[in-house]
């Protein structure tokens, strides 16, 4: 049965649905691709504890943090921050949850701060980096790979189920953002993905073809196409890689609303962290304009789903037209109040008692989970 929650009247936003590309040909080229060192790491590095904290929100002392490594199914070595309450009862194996960042975040942002606040409400959860993002590998970084982003979730299940103070059988995915929309595709053909949440989704793909427009104009779309194949024609002859950034890096009168929401967070200490250029590669927004979060959602049911946006979020068309497209069981959770930022970060306005009732309902204890004999 459908659920819809908190529903309030829709707002006026007064931006143009037409035209917004998240990461396209419209954002701010760079030219310079930004500095970046990717670390290495083994195969699977063992459990340890990070000797500094490096995340924007503080740190719980009710939750212990090791930082993992682990690789993909592609060989891409991801790395991710683990969070387990302290209070765990290692005699029992528990529920996990997979958390996914926004698209250009990384995990020491948004999706930490979820992962970090679910572990004190009773989950084991994993925060990681999006392959070619952070701390996690891919060469070149700020690469966008639809099948790595979708296979990064699957591999950090891969990972989890491993742990001895995990059930394999009650993983669930929470995705944030951009996360969501490639959490949303691991779950359609992942199926030990057990219940899938999304905050504040974006699809990528369809927001790189047609941004929040209702219908796709294939004639921009394909002007689009032109100018990303004439610069991997430059790149071939040797101009540096184009980058094309998803906030900008000052704000002008001319900056929208949209705009300076992103910026409000990621450009001050605010959400702001020295990993996260929210910058891609401009030719791979060729490849992402393939990528399609919706096409089968059909394909989780009888797994759960849940939808949460705030009601003034701009990127609400986004789980509007996933909720049509899911089976049941779904919900739509609407936070009023909440625009699409606000639920990265205000923990007065995240809905965390819905997230904890959602999981806890739909990754039940069963009699094998509770022993690890």
């Amino acid at each position: 049965m459908k659920q819809i929650n908190n529903i309030t009247k829709r707002t006026n936003l007064g931006i143009s649905r037409r035209n917004i590309l998240l990461v396209g040909v419209t954002a701010a080229s760079v030219g310079v691709m930004p500095n970046f060192n990717t670390p290495t790491f083994g195969q699977e590095a063992p459990l340890k504890p990070t000797a500094a904290w490096d995340k924007i929100f503080p740190k719980s002392d009710r939750v212990d943090h090791q930082k993992v490594s682990f690789s993909n199914r592609l060989g891409i070595t991801l790395v991710a921050d683990l969070y387990m309450p302290k209070n765990l009862d290692r005699s029992r194996r528990h529920p996990a949850l997979v958390v996914g960042h926004p698209y250009g975040g990384v995990k020491e942002q948004t999706s930490g701060l979820y992962a970090q606040t679910m572990a004190e409400r009773g989950f084991i959860t994993l925060a990681h980096d999006a392959s070619y993002n952070g701390e996690s590998g891919g060469q070149p970084h700020f690469t966008a790979s639809p099948e790595a982003f979708v296979e990064d979730f699957s591999a950090a299940v891969d990972f989890l189920g491993t742990r001895p103070q995990i059930d394999r059988n009650r993983i669930g995915v929470l995705g944030i953002c951009g996360g969501g929309g490639f959490g949303l595709a691991a779950a359609e053909i992942d199926p030990r993905i057990k219940a899938i949440a999304t905050v504040s989704m974006y699809d990528i793909g369809q927001g790189q073809r047609q941004g929040l427009a209702e219908t796709l104009d294939k004639a921009a779309l394909k002007t689009s196409l032109e100018k990303i194949s004439a610069q991997r024609w430059a790149e071939v002859d040797g101009a540096k890689r184009a980058m094309a950034s998803g906030t900008p890096e000052v704000l002008t009168n001319s900056s929208s609303a949209v705009e300076r929401e992103f910026y409000d967070y990621y450009r001050t200490p605010r959400g702001q962290h020295t990993r996260s250029t929210t910058a891609m590669a401009l030719t791979g927004a060729a490849a992402m304009s393939l990528f399609w979060s919706f096409e089968h959602l059909d394909w989780i049911s009888p797994r759960p789903v849940l939808f949460i946006m705030g009601d003034q979020a701009h990127s609400r068309v986004f789980s509007e037209q996933a909720f049509e497209k899911a089976s049941e069981p779904k919900e739509l959770y609407i936070v009023p109040g909440a625009g699409h930022v606000d639920l990265y970060d205000k923990v007065n306005l995240i809905p965390w008692d819905k997230l904890q009732s959602f999981f806890t309902e739909h990754l039940p204890e069963t009699r094998a989970s509770q022993s690890k004999s």
